[in-house]
């Protein structure tokens, strides 16, 4: 028997008003807070604040979208929640948690992490139930978000005490769980055909890296357990590494320039390759993961600049039409 198609809902307008915006819109949170992220780790504060700033509040007016419809409007919510792109919710809070657990804002963070993982529980358990085969990057997402929740977790450790690094230690082993899962369900097809999702495939075994990272800095685990810890994280780091290079060649064999909101979710996983490769430099000692890092995460930079520019053509073309029709 045939399976029935996948419920992926992954094709939104390129763009809409912001009290109507797709749930693949959170990865404008998460693209632009690993920026922020990134940024400090390289030193230039000024740049990453005023990303910490942009990020901030395009997640309160997600979380507004996001309240408003859970109250207002059910039935989208619930047709919202269980698809991938819906995780995104949890994934940009987590990284926001982060970025304000590096200004020392330890219980903002902490206040983030509660909040992260009620979502998580909500919103993976119903996207789980509606996965299938041949699906869209976005599937990827599963992992994600709950690797997200593993970094805020180890990220806080130090300061909030080690039951959170075996907590971030159990969402790592989860996490990976789950990317084998997507992995078997994703449509490889997409490599040639995608939209801008397709690079979660990259992005999911970067934040792997980084959760890695983290609780080897913690400090938590030594001997064969700190080394067996540091192997895996290097492994997750060059995977990812290889992903990046063949979704780099699928994009310039076959180039995809008109903006999609789904172009933020190459944006994460270019930031987030740069902050995995910064983070697991400091935590392996590999020092050339540094220079890596650091010359990727201006290559995002870039990519969020021309994606930021898409976004402002599609709204001055939207904005025109609108102006032509009334």
């Amino acid at each position: 028997m045939n399976e029935p198609p996948a419920r992926t809902r992954t094709a939104p307008p390129p763009v809409g008003t912001w009290q109507d915006l797709p749930p693949a819109a959170g990865a404008v949170v998460m693209a632009t807070g690993i920026l922020s992220v990134g940024l400090h780790l390289v030193g230039h504060e000024a740049l990453s604040g005023v990303l910490l700033c942009l990020a901030a509040l395009v997640w309160l007016l997600l979380a507004w979208d996001f309240g408003a419809h859970l109250l207002r409007d059910r039935h989208r919510w619930l047709a919202d929640a269980d698809t991938p792109p819906g995780l995104t919710a949890v994934a940009a809070t987590t990284i926001l948690g982060v970025r304000v657990a590096l200004l020392g804002w330890n219980t903002f963070a902490g206040v983030l992490l509660a909040l992260a993982s009620v979502l998580w529980a909500v919103l993976l358990t119903a996207v789980l139930r509606h996965l299938r085969r041949h699906m869209p990057g976005s599937v990827f997402l599963i992992c994600v978000a709950t690797q997200a929740i593993a970094v805020l977790a180890a990220t806080l450790a130090p300061a909030g005490g080690d039951w959170l690094a075996w907590a971030a230690l159990v969402f790592f082993c989860l996490g990976l769980v789950l990317y084998a899962d997507a992995l078997s369900r994703f449509d490889f097809g997409q490599l040639a055909r995608g939209a801008g999702d397709q690079w979660v495939a990259g992005g999911a075994l970067a934040i792997s890296a980084l959760a890695g990272s983290k609780l080897l800095a913690s400090g938590v685990w030594s001997g064969s357990a700190s080394t067996a810890l540091r192997t895996v994280t290097l492994v997750l780091l060059a995977l990812d590494l290889v992903w990046y290079v063949v979704l780099l060649c699928s994009e310039l064999l076959r180039p995809r320039p008109r903006y999609d909101v789904r172009r933020w979710a190459t944006v994460f996983p270019l930031g987030m390759t740069a902050v995995g490769s910064l983070s697991t430099a400091a935590a392996t000692g590999v020092a050339w993961l540094d220079t890596l890092g650091s010359v990727l995460l201006w290559v995002a930079v870039v990519a969020w600049l021309l994606t930021l520019s898409g976004l402002l053509r599609a709204l001055g073309a939207r904005a025109r039409t609108r102006s032509v029709g009334s």
